[in-house]
């Protein structure tokens, strides 16, 4: 993690995401600390092509493409579902398995339609959020946070996004679609991920 020092001032942040969901979520994040969140299509800024087979790799990817597009810092949120018994998938194709346009009622009758074809009777999983922060001149800083879980069919709850209806974070018995935001961002795999990040960036 080179440079972990380094201290993100206050001002301008690119989110460099396209789902409005992740957007919403990283903003209630950033905003006490005096950071001024933008999304990278407010910019005109393209969503980069997630060719990497790592949530490190595509979250280093997008923050990249917004920092050197914008001239500005950047953060970029890579996310997915991992199941036990599915060896980790959907994993980094987590949004790929919701096709397009995306559809993750269609992705999550995938993921019981998949522990069924198995004969599964074990629905560990865990939510795995990679962010990275990267400015323009090069430099970047990744955090990995999890979430770790079980899954419920069917699903539950309207709230959150993706495989929210689904998940069942260890110690609850409601999923994260039907908590409210803020029970959810205060131990999602994303909210992990950020805690590692102020502490290094943000925390003066």
């Amino acid at each position: 993690m080179a440079g972990g020092m380094r201290k993100l001032a206050p001002g301008r942040l690119v989110i460099a995401s396209h789902n409005e969901g992740k957007i919403r979520e990283i903003k209630e994040l950033v905003e006490p600390f005096g950071i001024a969140p933008v999304a990278a299509a407010a910019l005109g800024l393209p969503d980069p092509e997630e060719t990497g087979t790592t949530f490190e790799a595509n979250a280093r990817l997008k923050a990249r493409a917004s920092a050197d597009g914008a001239d500005l810092p950047a953060l970029a949120d890579d996310s997915g579902l991992s199941v036990d018994a599915l060896g980790g998938d959907p994993g980094v194709y987590s949004a790929r398995w919701a096709g397009e346009p995306r559809d993750f009622g269609r992705a999550m009758d995938k993921v019981k339609a998949a522990l069924k074809a198995k004969g599964a009777t074990d629905y560990a999983a865990r939510f795995i959020c990679v962010l990275c922060l990267a400015w323009p001149d090069g430099e970047d800083i990744v955090f990995e946070g999890e979430a770790r879980g079980r899954l419920v069919f069917p699903p539950r709850g309207d709230r959150g996004f993706g495989y929210d209806p689904i998940f069942v974070p260890d110690g609850f018995e409601t999923t994260f679609g039907e908590m409210e935001p803020a029970r959810k961002h205060a131990m999602s795999h994303r909210a992990d991920a950020f805690r590692k990040l102020k502490k290094a960036c943000l925390d003066r």
